[in-house]
């Protein structure tokens, strides 16, 4: 139970950090990485069938592939966004830290995630 309170807590501490970094600056371009953490489970979900298992396993075949390149890509477009806008002047440094700190902290969600799905006591 407190493994998923801890879980719930430190969604809501990225989500948090991704308003403020809009918010702190005025400039609302850095909810556009938001979008990147909806579709970073989407292949799980689709193609993975809901677990995270198939991240990990060396088999699989075209479509467990898909769903692995389609992942990274996603997690990759996560940290390329924020530094994309502050190239092209749209978001400032500390926007672009808040969100990389943001995203930092969502990663570490769904790795204590995955974790506590190994687990199964839950």
């Amino acid at each position: 139970m407190f493994s998923l309170a801890g879980l719930a807590f430190m969604f809501s501490a990225s989500i948090l950090l991704q308003i403020l970094a809009c918010a702190i600056y005025n400039n609302w371009w850095p909810m556009l990485s938001a979008l990147m953490y909806v579709l970073v489970p989407m292949p799980c979900l689709f193609f993975g069938g809901g677990s995270t298992q198939f991240l990990i396993s060396r088999d699989g075949g075209g479509w467990m592939d898909a769903a692995k390149f389609l992942t990274g890509a996603s997690a990759v477009g996560s940290v390329a966004i924020p530094i994309i806008l502050r190239h092209a002047g749209l978001i400032g440094t500390g926007a672009m830290f808040i969100e990389f700190t943001s995203f930092f902290i969502f990663i570490c969600t769904v790795l204590c995630f995955h974790r506590a799905s190994l687990d199964d006591e839950w």
